[in-house]
């Protein structure tokens, strides 16, 4: 085994461990859902924690205590709301200490160390952790810009504790990147006097996969709201359809596909070596393969002429 990948795993911290539990739960979870109908687990509450939006049409029929704990999907929002405020402060933070000195406040500083942040050099760490930064902020910037002026959102709905969950994730997500900036006390530390000296080649890969992917998933988005809209631009129905165009031609959830090579043009924008980052695309993973997976089997279920040959998340396999 390389020697980084052995100090990586020596180091299992409370992000890193964090990160590695929600992807092996999300794995499981996965995995029950592919065993054959018989033997899925039937129970309600485990099925209405899974499922949200239209494919709680597909689970057990829901006792009315489930939907005592229902919110509107529409409030996916508020998830890019704290995303925007929380990372574009943790943003303005780093911008701060890269570029005019000013120490991390101690008790930002303090909850890094805390979560697994240590002490250390590392070369073109610094502008990694600050392009991913930008791109997650960009990233929350154009999710609420959609759910606000492109999706069209039903009346169906995500449990309380998924709601939760989200307004948690991104919060997560951000200390997790800020993590990752090499810490001279309570200043990010740069190698050398000038931040952009750090660029390598891969920080341009990674922008480039992640302008690409953003462009996939928009259009992806609207290609989805236009199917309740006529060609005025008037929403006409709140009915799922098949889509049609870019992405949806190999599988039933481009969209999440996208949000999978968006996370990966980041572990891209770390250098490839980032465990800590590769642990966050593997919960990604997971849990947008079983997003996928539930719609794949909604759109079967409901559509008698739906494609035969389009997969559930990743193009030809799954």
């Amino acid at each position: 085994m390389a020697p980084w990948v052995e100090a990586e795993f020596s180091a299992l911290n409370p992000l890193r461990t964090l990160w590695l539990t929600l992807a092996a739960a999300f794995l499981l979870i996965l995995l029950l859902q592919l065993l054959p109908p018989g033997l899925l687990p039937g129970c309600a509450i485990f099925q209405d924690l899974i499922r949200y939006g239209k494919t709680k049409c597909g689970a057990p029929p829901r006792p009315a205590a489930c939907r005592a704990f229902d919110v509107p999907k529409r409030y996916f929002s508020h998830f890019y709301i704290i995303s925007v405020l929380w990372n574009g402060f943790l943003l303005w933070c780093l911008t701060q200490s890269l570029f005019l000195g000013a120490p991390f406040p101690s008790w930002l500083h303090g909850l890094l160390r805390i979560l697994g942040a240590a002490q250390f050099q590392g070369g073109e760490l610094a502008l990694s952790a600050f392009l991913v930064l930008v791109f997650l902020w960009l990233h929350s910037v154009r999710r609420l810009f959609e759910c606000l002026y492109v999706s069209v959102f039903s009346s169906v709905m995500i449990h309380i504790v998924q709601y939760c969950f989200g307004l948690v994730y991104y919060v997560l997500v951000g200390l997790t990147v800020l993590s990752q900036v090499p810490m001279d006390g309570r200043n990010a530390y740069v190698t050398g006097k000038n931040l952009l000296m750090q660029t390598r080649w891969f920080h341009i890969l990674g922008m480039m996969m992640f302008i690409w992917s953003s462009a996939h998933q928009y259009k992806c988005h609207v290609i989805l709201s236009n199917l309740r809209k006529n060609k005025a631009g008037v929403v006409i129905h709140c009915n799922h359809r098949i889509p049609f165009g870019d992405w949806f031609e190999y599988v039933s959830s481009p969209n999440y596909l996208a949000e999978l090579m968006i996370y990966i043009s980041m572990a891209v924008t770390f250098g490839f070596h980032n465990l800590t980052w590769w642990l966050v695309v593997t919960y990604v993973f997971f849990s947008q393969a079983l997003s996928a997976f539930l719609s794949h089997q909604f759109y079967k279920s409901k559509f008698v002429s739906y494609p035969k040959h389009r997969k559930a998340f990743l193009p030809f396999l799954f």
